[in-house]
């Protein structure tokens, strides 16, 4: 049996796709970059050859990449930098993929939308207003054009335990854990993904044979504020610590697709794993409170 292998798997997708592929098959070669992980294989994208090397070794049977550098405000001052990854990247994952017969699952974003009509569907016009936004957008062009068999996955507000704690939930726990005050949008909308679900539904497509762009997130629009109170709500935290604010307060360097998130009438009908609303995801975390999730747990 061909593995697959997880292009990313230090960040937050990429470390519960690890563990959901190795509860139901063959564990999956692991990646990483910058972060160091157990059993991983340090590899660099921006490399054409040593991509290609490690494809025709290992002969992979899929590629879940969740691999990016997805810091919005950094992509939008550091664009030349973030590109080599983000874009070129995924063209020397994909061209190692042909080569070696390997189903692409390449993970995207609802940045490649404007945010003025939101959640949108797979087939509404992409408008990016960032450079983070544009760059995803291009990969997913390039895997629709080139990829001889793939799956784009576009997903927004992903939020669950992990090693790297950079998620928003994560780090706003632990900011009101400190007693600390955070300034919180109250203007941006999206449609909260708990990694779990997302990793598991994720699995079940990728065991699929269906092509094309798919959106799995959770089900609400709901915006960051009003998600954040709830968060505060399902750990026993101060939610008066919670400053609701507007996105112009914040003066951040990259524009955000306000109105946004994405629909799920299209996977709902697709999987067996149910779409899990942020309420349900905020419970589940917090059963979790124990034991964050990273690759090392394996």
């Amino acid at each position: 049996m061909r593995q697959s292998i997880v292009i990313g798997a230090s960040g937050m997708i990429g470390a519960h796709l690890v563990e959901t592929l190795g509860a139901d098959e063959r564990q999956p070669i692991a990646t990483y970059h910058s972060t160091p992980i157990p059993s991983g294989i340090r590899l660099d994208i921006r490399k054409r050859f040593e991509v290609a090397g490690l494809f025709s070794d290992i002969q992979p049977s899929a590629v879940y990449l969740p691999a990016a550098l997805p810091n919005v405000d950094y992509c939008e001052s550091h664009p030349a930098e973030t590109y080599q990854t983000n874009v070129a990247g995924i063209k020397n994952v994909v061209q190692a993929a042909n080569n070696a017969g390997t189903r692409v699952i390449h993970f995207s974003t609802d940045f490649i939308f404007d945010g003025e009509n939101g959640p949108y569907d797979e087939t509404d016009t992409a408008n990016p207003v960032s450079e983070y936004g544009r760059q995803k957008l291009e990969a997913e062009h390039f895997i629709s054009l080139f990829a001889e068999n793939f799956l784009i996955i576009r997903t927004t507000v992903v939020y669950g335990w992990e090693k790297q704690g950079k998620n928003f939930v994560f780090r706003l726990i632990q900011s009101l854990r400190n007693g600390t005050s955070v300034r919180v949008p109250v203007d941006q909308i999206g449609s909260p993904t708990y990694v779990n679900n997302l990793a598991q539904i994720a699995f079940e497509l990728g065991n699929s044979s269906l092509q094309g762009i798919i959106n799995v997130t959770g089900p609400d629009c709901v915006s960051r504020y009003a998600f954040a109170l709830h968060a505060a709500e399902v750990f026993g935290l101060d939610k008066g610590l919670i400053c609701p604010v507007t996105t112009a307060e914040l003066a951040q360097p990259a524009r955000r697709p306000m109105k946004a998130g994405l629909k799920t009438d299209r996977v709902s009908t697709l999987t067996k794993t149910p779409v899990i609303g942020y309420r349900e995801g905020l419970k589940l975390m917090a059963q979790e409170l124990t034991r964050p999730i990273s690759s090392s747990d394996k």
